[in-house]
Parts: structure tokens; C-alpha cells; sequence
């Protein structure tokens, strides 16, 4: 008989014992319908089964779909399952599936995947199916794996699940007949059967990391227990959100002297935040040369000293969580990817195949124009905002009152809040462009998708700033509009990302989810539904970048720029932490060696920064008083931008080679774990030689 109860963590445990038939009854209260599927392999008995993911079924779905559906995802994979275990819910015609893993198909993944854990020395080894005893609590699976890690192994599992032959499904139509190699979730969720499929939460670990990571004054985050619940993706971005965020210390003090020091500078502050237009001597048109020419060359610096620790801790930190190592290999097609079935050349299996020139020809007819437009789309509003611009100033001139000033404002708080629409617009638009590319692999989807908001975000983000900088070459306007975009653009952000969520959640969505102690287990697992799907950390990432961009880029015409960074990213941590505990559902999260794509995009900013500090200070009202004194020509002008610009490029190349991507110790682990892996595979084709 199969019975829940509550493990000491306080997640539902659903006792399994595998010789019972799943239509066998449950006897306790919080589980009333039939038991989890049958474990095959002996190891995998146990009497505690913890529900990890939860499969939302359509309202439609008759009952013998449901049981077919169950018994695919409890089938062993030899015969075409995932071997996983499944558990109704309620009853048979119920509209939910609760799903666990046993043991050996967790082991197997692990391995799969490339995960690394704690060999019986105390090392770090890729892990080894076959020498799965001599690694630390392998017996002990909750311990071995994280609650993260279990979970996307569940989705990874499901989600590989591929047709073997022609199989009519019971209770659908014949057109959804699965054909050979069909990827059979993405035709379930095509057909309707699955409509959701999500990670549980186990509210009491929940709670304790909310404690330890929001909820209190501490100061440090908890990055371990984050990647632990939340998976490597997520630690992995709330580790640099750290990380960046103190590192803003250094600029930030820096600005501040600056600042305080320098009675222009807090003129030009003071301006910058009033929209003040008070009449600039000739010696204030252009940048003050102590203070500002320190701010930018230090930029430069900070820019390539912030990424190159970066990636030490980064690297760590993957050692530390085990994916250091992470599989190289011939992945399964992505569920969404389509095409003629066929023998892919590489691998020799039977799969989807779909001619790479096909794609080309959609991102050079299709994907391409469609960005180009919303270039243009860019371009416009940069044009419109320089007409409200000389509008609001002309009215000024002639008004010259508390609401003509007020209204100094209004193209820059209009244009920001424009950029921002167009930039959630051409999100899903690129969405829908990387999907009709149709990738094979996921790693080239989310590249694909990454490059199209990144050109799109630097262009939409800092067109405007570059022109105003090198074109008008209108160094109060660069600061005006710098100055608007950090306080401007910070509070839309929390407004958007917190605050409208809370009230949606607090007013909408939490009276259809009241819950108590002794509800069953299978209305709180429903009551996680009602919460909105968590959209994923591409926005988190893209205000972090673009914070990065206006420090980097321009704030040595706006000393204060990192002191409110800094404010707004102690808050940003606590907001981000909040809204992914309390706000949304539980995401999958796949293990990650680093930020991926995200780091490139980094460093690529950190060059930029070099040529535009460079030739914002050829505006330096020094170089611009020797060239109207004749004593300098443009050409020299250019000429020793082009020289400073080289030199501190040099500069820049130097510090990142004397800084290490990685620690010594993390090196050798690295070499270390290599040379086991070829020793390993060395042991097992001996056998096959010999005979």
C-alpha cells in the first residue's frame, strides 16, 4: 500500500513499495488514489519517494490517456520509457501527475550530464556510473544530488523521450499517432495532454533559505543553498549580481571624491539632476580634465581587474558545485526542433535532420530584415526624442518657469519608457525568429537568441548616448541624459519587476491559492500552478549589462554614476531573491559552468569602454582651448586619442594575462579530473581489445 506523509524538511513523502500494482490504494488522508509506478532494479527500493515535479494534464484528457502516459514515464528505458516514477494524484481521471526519480536513472543522468561529486578521497571526479560506489553518499541520494539537479534530471528524462515505432496513443485521434523517432512530450504538449510541466517546491528548504538569504540584515548571500534549491544557472547569476555589486565600491568612493573635491563636478551633478540649464563657460563646455580623466582611465581598469576576478570566482565556484567538467557530447535534438526524418551522418541515429542551408536562408531572408527593422524603429525614436528635445528647450527659453524646467524631462523620461516597450516587444519577436531557425541543439537556440538581444540592446540602449557624445559632442546633454537613465530606468525596473507582480500575487492570485495545514498534498502542489511562470533570468541580465555598459562606457562625464549602481543593486539583490522565492514558479534550472554567452558580452563592453573613454576625453576643455588657440590641430587631436587608445588597450591586454582565468588549485583540479576521465575510459575499451 502505498501511504503520504511529510519528510523533516517538510515536502510531501509519498511511501513506495515497489511490488504493489499502481492500482493499489493509498490508506492515508493526504493521498487518496492509486500508488507510484513500479521500480524495476533493486537498489532503487525505498520507502520515501519525494513528488519533484508536477505534470499539469488538459482538462480534456480522458483516463486511459493519463494511464498510458504514466506508464510510458514509469517504462525502463530499455523498452522506451524514462524510468521514472509517476503518481496520479487524486484519482485516475485527474488532471495532474506527480513524478520522482529512482536512484539508478539519477545516477545514470549524473553521468550522462557530466556532473562531478566527491570521490572517497575527498577530490572532485567526473562522476562514473560503473564506479558509482567509491563516490561519497551515492547510497544517499537526496544528499548526493541536489534538489535542482534531481528535478531538471526528471525534465531531461521526459523530455528525451523519443518513439521507438508507430504507437496510437489511447484516447486521442489518429492524426496524433506517434510516428518512429517522434519526440513524444513535444507531441503531447502539441496535442494538449501536457500543458505544464514544473519543479515543486519544498516549502520548509524554501523557507530556510528565504531566512538566510532576504528575509534578514545579513549582508551575504547564500550561494550554495541557492544553487542547491535553485540549480548552478541561477547561483551562478545571483553570484555575479554579488560579486558585481561590491565591486562597485571602489568606483563609487572614487566618484564620490571626484565629486566633493571638485566644485565643478558638483555643479555638473547638481545640473545633470535639476535639468538646470545654467550658462556654461567655455572653460565647463566640455569635461574637466583632473577629475574626469581619472574616473574614465580608472573605468578602464576596474572594467578588466572586475572581469578577470570575475572568472576566478567563477571558476571556483564551478568546481565547488560540481560542473567544472560538464559533458561535451552529442546532445538529442531540442523538443521544439522539426524536420525529415532521416540517419543523423554523426551519430548514426534516427532523428529529425533538417539542411543547414534551410536555415540560412530564413536568417538571411527573415531573421536578419526583421532586426534591421527595429533598428530603424531605434533610429526613430532617437530622432523623435532630439524634436521633443529642441521643443521643451525653445519652450523654456521663452517660459522660463518651475514647469518649463519640469518639462526639460519629459523627452527623456518618454524616450526611456519607449526603449523599454520596444525592447519587451522585440523579445518575443526574437523568440519567435530563433524558433523559425529551427536549431537542432539548445545551446545554439540560446546563442542565436542571445546575439539578437544583444545587438538590439546596445543599439537601443546607447545609440542615443553616442550620438549625443561623438556627433552633437553636447557634453551637459550626454550628462542630462545619462543622469535620466539611471534614475529613470531603476525605478521603472522595480516597479515592473516587483512591485506589479507583488500586487498581481498578493490581490489576484493569493486568494485562489488559501491554503492549510491539513489540505492535501495535492491541492498545495496545485495551488503552485496558479503562480505565474518565472520568465527566465535574460531581463536580469540585460539591466546588469546595461548598467555595466553606463558606468564603462560614459561615467567620466557622471562621476555618481556607480554610487547609484551600487544603490539600486543592494536592493536588486534583495527584489531578485524575493521575487524567485515568493512571485513565480519554481524554474528548471540545467547545470552551468559559468554565465555562458553573458560573460562574452562582458567583456566585449570592456573593449568599447577603452575607445569611448578615449574620445570623450578629446572634449576636455584643455585639447578644445589649444585647438581654438591653433596650438593643436583635429588631426592631432585624433592622432593622440588613436595613440592613448592603443596604449591603454595594451594595458588592458596585460592586466588580463596577469590575472588567471582561473586559480592554480582550480587549473590542477581541472588536469586532474582529465587525466582520470582518460584513465577511465583507457580501463574500459582494455576488455573490449583483449577479446
Amino acid at each position: 500500500m502505498s501511504k503520504a506523509g511529510c519528510d523533516d524538511d517538510g515536502g510531501s513523502i509519498f511511501e513506495v513499495h515497489p511490488e504493489k500494482s499502481p492500482s493499489d490504494k493509498a490508506t492515508a488522508t493526504t493521498a487518496t488514489g492509486p500508488g507510484w509506478t513500479k521500480v524495476s532494479c533493486p537498489c532503487c527500493v525505498s520507502e520515501r519517494v519525494e513528488p519533484l515535479v508536477l505534470v499539469k494534464l488538459g482538462e480534456k484528457v480522458r483516463p486511459e490517456t493519463k494511464r498510458w502516459l504514466i506508464k510510458l514515464i514509469g517504462t525502463p528505458q530499455k523498452e522506451g520509457g524514462a524510468a521514472l516514477l509517476a503518481h496520479p494524484g487524486e484519482d485516475a481521471t485527474g488532471d495532474i501527475i506527480m513524478v520522482s526519480a529512482p536512484r539508478c536513472t539519477l545516477l545514470q543522468a549524473t553521468e550522462e550530464l557530466g556532473l562531478c561529486k566527491t570521490y572517497n578521497t575527498g577530490e572532485m571526479e567526473t562522476f562514473s556510473y560503473d564506479d558509482r560506489d567509491n563516490f561519497r553518499h551515492s547510497d544517499n541520494i537526496e544528499i548526493f544530488l541536489t534538489l535542482a539537479e534531481r528535478q531538471y534530471i526528471i525534465k531531461y528524462e521526459l523530455e528525451g523521450l523519443r518513439a521507438r515505432r508507430d504507437v496510437r496513443i489511447p484516447g486521442l485521434a489518429d492524426n496524433y499517432t506517434l510516428q518512429h523517432r517522434d519526440n513524444i512530450w513535444q507531441k503531447m504538449t502539441s496535442a494538449g495532454v501536457v500543458v505544464e510541466t514544473f519543479p515543486l517546491h519544498n516549502r520548509a528548504r524554501l523557507k530556510e533559505l528565504s531566512k538566510s538569504w532576504y528575509s534578514g540584515n545579513q549582508l551575504s548571500q547564500p550561494l550554495d543553498s541557492v544553487n542547491a534549491y535553485f540549480g548552478s544557472t541561477v547561483g551562478f547569476y545571483f553570484s555575479f549580481l554579488d560579486f558585481y555589486t561590491w565591486s562597485l565600491l571602489p568606483p563609487a568612493i572614487l566618484g564620490l571624491c571626484i565629486t566633493y573635491f571638485s566644485s565643478e563636478v558638483q555643479k555638473e551633478a547638481v545640473e545633470a539632476v535639476a535639468g538646470s540649464q545654467a550658462e556654461i563657460h567655455e572653460e565647463d563646455a566640455g569635461l574637466t580634465a583632473s577629475g574626469h580623466m581619472i574616473q574614465a582611465v580608472f573605468s578602464m581598469l576596474w572594467s578588466t581587474v572586475f572581469m578577470e576576478l570575475w572568472k576566478r570566482r567563477s571558476s571556483s565556484q564551478s568546481y565547488r558545485w560540481g560542473t567544472l567538467h560538464l559533458a561535451e557530447r552529442f546532445a538529442e535534438p531540442r523538443p521544439g526542433f522539426h524536420g525529415h526524418l532521416g540517419m543523423n551522418p554523426v551519430t548514426g541515429r534516427m532523428e529529425p535532420l533538417f539542411p543547414e542551408w534551410q536555415r540560412d536562408l530564413r536568417m538571411a531572408l527573415v531573421s536578419i530584415p526583421v532586426v534591421g527593422l527595429f533598428l530603424g524603429m531605434v533610429v526613430l525614436g532617437m530622432l523623435c526624442f532630439y524634436w521633443g528635445e529642441n521643443q521643451v528647450m525653445w519652450l523654456h527659453d521663452g517660459w522660463d518657469s518651475m514647469v518649463s524646467q519640469t518639462l526639460l524631462y519629459a523627452p527623456s523620461v518618454l524616450h526611456i519608457v519607449y526603449t523599454n516597450m520596444l525592447a519587451t516587444v522585440y523579445k518575443r519577436v526574437a523568440q519567435s525568429l530563433t524558433e523559425f531557425e529551427n536549431h537542432r541543439e539548445e545551446s545554439a537556440f540560446q546563442n542565436h537568441l542571445t546575439a539578437k538581444v544583444l545587438v538590439f540592446t546596445f543599439f537601443n540602449y546607447f545609440a542615443v548616448l553616442f550620438h549625443i557624445a561623438f556627433v552633437k559632442q553636447d557634453v551637459p546633454l550626454l550628462r542630462k541624459r545619462l543622469a535620466s537613465l539611471l534614475i529613470v530606468t531603476q525605478l521603472v525596473n522595480q516597479v515592473t519587476e516587483v512591485v506589479v507582480p507583488f500586487l498581481v500575487d498578493h490581490f489576484i492570485s493569493a486568494p485562489h491559492r488559501t491554503e492549510t495545514e491539513d489540505d492535501p498534498e495535492e491541492d498545495k502542489f496545485r495551488n503552485q500552478i496558479t503562480l505565474p511562470v518565472f520568465p527566465g533570468l535574460f531581463a536580469e541580465y540585460i539591466e546588469l549589462l546595461v548598467q555595466f555598459g553606463y558606468l564603462s562606457l560614459f561615467s567620466c562625464v557622471y562621476p555618481l554614476t556607480a554610487v547609484l549602481l551600487l544603490i539600486n543593486n543592494v536592493m536588486e539583490i534583495r527584489s531578485d531573491a524575493y521575487k524567485i522565492c515568493k512571485l513565480f514558479r519554481k524554474p528548471f534550472s540545467a547545470p552551468a559552468a559559468n554565465m555562458g554567452v553573458w560573460q562574452i558580452a562582458f567583456e566585449i563592453l570592456s573593449f568599447v569602454a577603452v575607445v569611448s573613454n578615449c574620445w570623450l576625453l578629446t572634449l576636455s576643455p584643455q585639447l578644445q582651448r589649444m585647438h581654438h588657440e591653433g596650438q593643436m590641430s583635429n588631426t592631432d587631436i585624433v592622432l593622440m586619442a588613436i595613440l592613448a587608445e592603443h596604449v591603454l588597450i595594451v594595458v588592458k591586454v596585460i592586466v588580463a594575462a596577469l590575472i588567471p582565468d582561473e586559480p592554480e588549485w582550480v587549473r590542477k583540479k581541472r588536469a586532474h579530473m582529465q587525466y582520470t576521465s582518460m584513465q577511465a575510459l583507457r580501463q574500459q575499451n582494455l576488455p573490449s581489445e583483449e577479446s
